[in-house]
């Protein structure tokens, strides 16, 4: 059995030099295996003597487990664990019609998914409590080691071992000078050095490296902004889509959207005041080689304004360029055309006059029309309803029955608006709602042609569509460009930011700074001479501390300038031995 060697005295003032190098809580005890806590008293029977005291030890248990940093790391690891499925499965908080749509497509899937929260996950009850859990452990670590840290720095150096021989990194030599003009030359010297001094007795103890756990402190506290942020921008959020065409106004109000979402603690008057009316849009896209088609100049310029008395100002607003303003983000995120028609009921008067935003359905912008007009009147006078579906081509193929309506290019090379024409009920008027996009002709007749074929009509830009029996005309006055246009709030963003440079400078200081302690220690030797010893305790090995030492002995030589140690005498051999010596 191997024997264990007992610390010597020197041992322990060592360790002494070297402990408080760091801010990690130190337990006071080690709890005995099965105590959690506390040291089981003798005769415990477990539950069956379960008192106060012990079911103190078991919380202490408890959170001495959960502030440690090993239990910290686990729950950041399960906190990013949490956000895969939040990116991959499609969230209700994002895009409703597209998680239903998923939910159809994998209705097997669906149902475990559901049960899990994973349509929902940054707002489910497993997500939420590894959140507060993960916030918790870092408050319980950071407070603690905050006072700690304050007291270190409110504390002095440690004085100098008794043997800095014994230290891994040590110098020493001899020299004339005396002790107190080597123990002054030193202070000073490593007070320029930045060292925080102290001198007990016939040593000078030194500390330098405090920033390394204040980078610790900033990285926890970090993580604790960024958190913060998370959760006010996941409640205080708002973020709201709307279509405008050339001219449009927009103002910052919930009745303005097309469609809008916000977190669980927003309110209506946390809508920052702001409007803005888009003047133009150009987009220009490339015409040959394998990127034809692709946009080169995609951007919206829109006249701005903060507040209800605002002075107005010019902005371009592209793809990765938002406009910023009170508070708020603008952001182009769809582009496409609005054929601009008047519409005249069998009376010749104008039932319907304006541009038409169609809905794109591929990257050529090939869109989808529908144009519905409820105020209409036939011609003797009846009230009817008109509606109007088919497509806009922007560039319409030369060999239609080789490649269909479907667009050849996004630009308006050779802009074509074809429709077909149906009579009857809209279905406005039933109390459910209706996408503008869509044309419900179950109540509805198609009008037919002469032949009693269903009447369509190709039109250029300035044709007229005449409808069957003198119904009515439609004419193709124009085109518009639209443009789609997310406004988001997010008051966390700045704070995020904050945090995540702070975590940044924070790691860098905890990386890059050493925490050091250096003593000098000058005494009168027995030949008379001064005997000097330098040595210095890190944290961690580090090459830099030898280097560190070497250039403090070197600047400190010439106020303690070494000289070769005296050689002891060696006695001759020329004396002869007494006779009464030698008859000894």
């Amino acid at each position: 059995m191997a024997e264990t060697t007992p610390p010597t005295t020197e041992d322990k003032d060592i360790g002494a030099a070297g402990s408080q190098l760091s801010t990690t809580p130190v337990e006071e005890g080690q709890a005995v295996p099965g105590s959690f806590g506390g040291v089981r008293r003798p005769g415990a029977l477990g539950w069956l003597a379960w008192s106060g005291r012990e079911a103190v030890g078991w919380v202490r248990w408890f959170w001495r487990q959960l502030t440690s940093m090993r239990i910290a790391l686990i729950l950041l690891f399960l906190l990013s664990l949490g956000t895969i499925p939040g990116s991959l499965i499609p969230q209700t908080s994002v895009d409703a019609v597209k998680a239903e749509n998923w939910k159809k497509s994998h209705e097997t899937l669906a149902s475990v998914y559901d049960k899990l929260g994973l349509f929902h996950v940054y707002t489910s009850v497993w997500f939420s409590a590894i959140y507060i859990l993960l916030f918790t452990s870092l408050i319980g670590c950071i407070v603690p080691r905050t006072w700690q840290f304050i007291g270190q720095l409110r504390g002095r150096p440690p004085g100098a071992p008794r043997r800095l021989n014994r230290l891994p990194v040590h110098t020493t030599w001899q020299t004339d000078a005396e002790p107190e003009q080597v123990l002054a030359a030193a202070g000073k010297l490593l007070k320029r050095r930045r060292f925080r001094t102290e001198a007990a007795g016939d040593a000078v103890a030194a500390e330098k490296g405090y920033l390394r756990e204040a980078g610790n402190l900033v990285f926890h506290i970090a993580l604790i902004v960024l958190l913060l942020a998370f959760a006010s921008g996941q409640l205080w959020k708002s973020e709201g889509q709307k279509l405008m065409v050339e001219g449009d106004k927009f103002s910052n109000t919930l009745t303005q959207y097309d469609d809008f979402k916000s977190g669980s603690l927003f309110s209506s008057d946390d809508l920052s005041p702001f409007g803005f009316t888009m003047d133009s849009f150009e987009g220009t896209y490339e015409r040959t080689g394998p990127q034809r088609g692709t946009p080169r100049t995609y951007e919206a310029r829109v006249t701005y304004w903060d507040g209800a008395d605002g002075a107005p100002k010019k902005k371009t607003i592209k793809v990765n360029e938002p406009l910023e303003t009170a508070d708020s983000k603008v952001y182009l995120i769809g582009h496409g055309y609005a054929p601009v028609v008047t519409v005249k009921d069998g009376k010749g008067e104008v039932a319907y006059r304006g541009a038409v935003a169609s809905l794109p359905l591929d990257s050529n912008i090939t869109e989808s029309t529908v144009i519905k007009v409820p105020d209409y009147r036939d011609k003797d006078g009846n009230k009817d309803e008109l509606g109007f579906k088919g497509n806009f081509v922007p560039t319409l193929p030369l060999d239609l029955a080789k490649s269909g309506m479907a667009s050849q290019f996004p630009a308006l090379d050779n802009p074509r608006l074809v429709l077909t024409a149906y009579h009857g009920s809209l279905g406005i008027n039933s109390g459910l709602p209706q996408s503008v996009y869509q044309l419900d002709v179950s109540k509805m007749t198609q009008f037919k042609d002469k032949s009693g074929n269903p009447y369509a009509q190709v039109l250029k830009v300035g044709d007229t569509m005449t409808l069957p029996d003198g119904a009515g005309t439609l004419k193709f006055e124009g085109i518009k460009p639209w443009a789609t246009f997310q406004v988001s709030q997010q008051p966390g963003n700045s704070m995020a930011l904050t945090g995540a440079v702070a975590a940044l400078v924070g790691v860098a200081g905890s990386l890059f700074i050493q925490r050091r302690r250096v003593w000098v220690r000058a005494v009168r030797g027995a030949d008379g001479r001064t005997v000097v010893e330098m040595a210095g305790l890190g944290r961690s090995e580090s090459a830099k501390l030898p280097e560190e030492i070497s250039d403090l002995a070197v600047a400190l030589m010439p106020d303690a300038p070494p000289v070769a140690p005296e050689e002891p005498t060696e006695p001759t051999d020329s004396a002869e031995p007494s006779s009464e010596g030698a008859r000894a």
